[in-house]
């Protein structure tokens, strides 16, 4: 993209947003940037504080934290790993407009960077993920803890959010020592199918590998539908709380499999919130497939504060041609971003997005609707749907036509005023046509029509609109599951009711809502309606 055009977008942004908010201020809103490139900071921490609330910048760097905090007083503290912190004091900004906030790019003090231990400064990348997998219990909380945040499920076609659906859950888990998928109960705050985005009720299906038409699909790889609740597949993807268990494809098992399924290597430190961090890159290449991760782990205790993977197909290229940010046009079959964050000295979920392509297929949008006999004019009579192309419905070749195994030949194809009927007039004596004809049709009103007394295969004709007769056509979508907690709760246990989420059927169907007393204090980050 460049920088004139996202200059461009940024102030279409600005003018949409503001404009939102001067009819409907119940927020202040924001863009966090980088201060050098000017592009979108995602992922970053907007934390309130003292009151252990906070969101994610989305994909575009924006934000927004309810009205209300201004009147409080409080202060934002932003932070992303690999920049300088900034803290804002509410009261200083207006609910009337869109506030373009710029980080810094850290720079990691040589007092931070040094390791006394001699031992240590001279761990090998394998050594230090070694010891940060061997710390897991250490470092995350085995005791019951719940989470509430902001959820949401979205795709993406080439210029727009389609199906975004958005909810405040709580997520109750019961420590790093159980199996998340058994033990770990959901409650629904809210949740909305957000209708001021496109829907698009063929990309909302599931998962389609078991069909002959294999709908909807991601090429060269399987997802599992989980009964069709997104929030459970994004959660299956948190490698690290299911570190005991298999959560994705060649991370497979965290703490027996990814030391030996991966390359590793050094690359430069960085910090987050001003602890030093080890960063450490690994890789995997296949015969189709390449696999790319970036693991941050603290220098004091070894705890990994962010991870970050991607796997892409080898057999395909990006339509756009362009490289990807490992630096190959590979297409993405998926990746997963997880960040933790220190609270009470262990480490709790700060955010995890899940981004996988599928491909949707379409059914053929130009078909024949019958095929009849015409024993006045000889001819085989054939209707479409939709109006065909002159040149293409003329051309006799077209037109593939056995009748016993013997293929026919045609003198005339002749296409109707109204452009969606063609009669098709073999090439033999008038009698042996009516004869042929006949047959057909006494075969098809006794329902005895096969393919061995007549076969008809109709090719390279198209419509005025450009459809291929009887073919399917496919368009790609990028899918995102995402959840941000907004508040962490240590030593909370799920008490014993009925109203926690059913796991077995979708996140927006039926499911019950229970909100509690302080529900105003989260809220939805609606990411915006365009995609720059």
């Amino acid at each position: 993209m460049s920088k004139s055009f996202f200059i461009f977008c940024l102030l279409i942004w600005g003018l949409v947003i503001t404009s939102g908010f001067a009819q409907k201020n119940e927020y202040i809103g924001g863009q966090l940037l980088d201060a050098k490139t000017d592009e979108p900071i995602v992922f970053a921490s907007i934390r309130i504080k003292g009151r252990s609330l906070g969101v994610i910048s989305n994909a575009d760097g924006g934000f927004k934290i309810p009205l209300k905090y201004k009147a409080y007083g409080d202060t934002l503290e932003i932070s992303s790993m690999g920049y300088e912190s900034k803290e804002l004091l509410i009261k200083e900004l207006s609910e009337l407009e869109l506030h373009i906030l710029k980080l810094n790019p850290g720079i990691l003090n040589l007092s931070e960077a040094v390791v006394s231990a001699n031992k240590k400064r001279e761990l090998t990348a394998r050594q230090i993920v070694r010891k940060a997998i061997r710390a897991i219990p250490d470092n995350y909380p085995v005791e019951p803890f719940s989470t509430v945040g902001y959820y949401r499920d979205y795709q993406l076609d080439s210029i727009q959010y389609v199906n975004l659906n958005e909810a405040i859950l709580e997520v109750f888990d019961q420590g790093f020592d159980t199996t998340d998928s058994i033990s770990t109960k959901v409650k629904i705050y809210d949740y909305v199918e957000n209708t001021n985005f496109k829907r698009d009720s063929l990309a909302l299906q599931s998962y389609d590998y078991d069909s002959k038409k294999r709908r909807k699909v991601i090429a060269n790889a399987f997802l599992s539908a989980h009964g069709g609740n997104e929030f459970n597949i994004l959660r299956v993807h948190d490698a690290i709380r299911n570190y005991k268990i298999n959560s994705y494809s060649f991370v497979h098992r965290l703490k027996s499999d990814l030391l030996s399924e991966h390359k590793f290597s050094r690359a430069p430190d960085t910090y987050f919130e001003k602890e030093a961090l080890y960063t450490i890159k690994f890789s995997k290449l296949l015969l189709n497939y390449s696999a790319y991760g970036t693991i941050y782990i603290s220098k004091n205790n070894f705890a990994v504060h962010k991870s970050e993977y991607s796997v892409y197909d080898l057999r395909k290229k990006r339509e756009d041609g362009l490289l990807n940010k490992h630096g190959n046009r590979n297409r993405l079959i998926f990746e997963i971003t997880t960040e933790y964050r220190e609270s009470n000295d262990k480490l709790y979920l700060n955010y995890i997005s899940f981004h996988n392509t599928f491909r949707l297929w379409d059914p053929p949008k130009l078909v024949t609707e019958y095929i009849i006999p015409d024993f006045e004019l000889k001819c085989f009579v054939i209707g479409f749907n939709n109006k065909l192309k002159l040149e293409d419905a003329q051309l006799v070749e077209n037109y593939v036509v056995k009748v016993k195994g013997k293929t026919i030949k045609f003198r005339k194809a002749e296409l109707l005023d109204s452009q969606d009927v063609v009669f098709l007039y073999p090439m033999m004596y008038p009698n042996k046509a009516e004869e042929m004809l006949r047959e057909i049709e006494i075969a098809a009103r006794k329902d005895k029509i096969t393919n061995e007394l007549f076969e008809i295969k109709i090719i390279n004709i198209s419509d005025v609109e450009g459809n291929v007769i009887n073919q399917w056509t496919s368009k790609d979508y990028n899918q995102f599951r995402e959840f941000f907690p907004q508040k962490i709760k240590p030593n909370t246990v799920a008490l014993t009711d009925s109203l926690y989420m059913k796991k077995q059927f979708p996140i927006f169907e039926n499911q019950p809502i229970v909100k509690p007393d302080n529900f105003d204090e989260y809220w939805m980050n609606t990411p915006l309606k365009k995609v720059n």
